[in-house]
């Protein structure tokens, strides 16, 4: 008999677009034909905090414009070797809601698994830009002592799963996740915090989609877009497929200088965001990490922002401006300014 060679198990597709990311500035800079001039100050700023956008999201990008707004996000800057006063490195005060090996307990009722320290790419304003993914991720002991804190608790009623991305993690590993989360009682909510959904859509596959899919508790996708541009097709697409699994699909955003602080950029977004089934749920006022004061805005020019935004669109449509404070007992909440 003729011995029979099975072929090769082929990753999914999303796994090949993550690990070819672009992770180089001289490529980035190349792809969009941008002035040599702006690679310096990048390779710079990357050695400190590394460059990695997928390329789907760099084909979003204009061609020639150092000012895209999508760009603005991904492409390391000098600014953020500026040490200013007040940025910080914890800047939302993770470390000290720690509660178990990657769980943060912030908020009564709910808690955080940071499921990992990978994403699919680094914003260059991400308040956990200086996280110690090394020493603060509960997947390194599998989540047995994490689970085991939330299983302890029975005032834990939801659980987040952030990082990094938890999307990152193959199905098998967020399918075990979930039954496990699912075998305990007190649970009734799972929330994901995901930029996958935009940046790289294709990770919500069919894999992803059957173990989402059998989740009973109640289901909330959060996932995070700045600019309405960022919303194409796919990311439509992907959107509806969360949609189809009985999930809640919100958008939560951060107020961005020459990203998105302009009244027709949140406008935009919102309605965007809208017609692909997402209703807008935060727009954070920029938390105060080493590296990116120069996205910065002062809180009055915020609230007018908001004060606009009001004027043009439907309540459900104005997402809620909030900043997170060290050791509060929920968002704050900010006020539009008053008209």
């Amino acid at each position: 008999m003729i011995p029979i060679s099975l072929p090769a198990r082929q990753p999914p597709a999303w796994q090949h677009a993550l690990q070819d990311a672009v992770c180089d500035p001289a490529e980035l800079i190349g792809l969009l034909r941008l002035d040599p001039q702006w690679l310096e100050p990048a390779r710079a700023a990357a050695r400190r905090f590394p460059l990695r956008v997928p390329r789907g999201f760099v084909a979003r990008m204009r061609i020639g414009d150092p000012r895209d707004p999508l760009l603005l996000q991904v492409l390391p800057m000098g600014a953020e070797l500026d040490e200013l006063p007040g940025y910080r490195t914890d800047p939302v005060g993770d470390l000290a809601a720690r509660t178990g090996p990657g769980l943060l307990h912030k908020y009564h009722g709910r808690a955080l698994l940071v499921t990992t320290g990978t994403c699919a790419v680094n914003c260059r304003y991400c308040f956990r830009r200086h996280f110690p993914y090394d020493e603060e991720n509960a997947s390194r002991e599998a989540f047995g002592p994490a689970l085991e804190v939330i299983r302890a608790d029975a005032s834990i009623h939801e659980v987040l799963l952030s990082g990094g991305d938890p999307l990152t993690l193959s199905d098998r590993r967020l399918a075990a996740l979930f039954d496990a989360l699912q075998e305990i009682p007190h649970l009734r909510r799972i929330r994901i915090h995901t930029r996958l959904p935009v940046v790289l859509p294709e990770r919500v596959d069919a894999g992803f989609l059957a173990a989402w899919s059998a989740v009973r508790l109640q289901k909330t996708v959060v996932i995070h877009a700045n600019h309405a541009r960022e919303i194409d097709a796919s990311v439509r697409a992907a959107a509806g497929a969360l949609r189809d699994a009985d999930s809640t699909v919100l958008n939560q955003s951060v107020l961005l200088r020459g990203i998105n602080d302009r009244c027709n950029d949140l406008v935009d977004l919102s309605e965007a965001l809208f017609d692909a089934g997402v209703l807008p749920y935060y727009l954070h006022l920029l938390d105060p990490v080493a590296g990116a004061g120069h996205f910065d805005l002062p809180l009055a020019r915020a609230r007018e922002l908001v004060a606009d935004v009001a004027e043009r669109l439907p309540g459900y449509l104005v997402p809620r401006l909030v900043r997170e404070e060290p050791g509060a007992p929920a968002k704050t909440m900010v006020p539009p300014a008053s008209r």
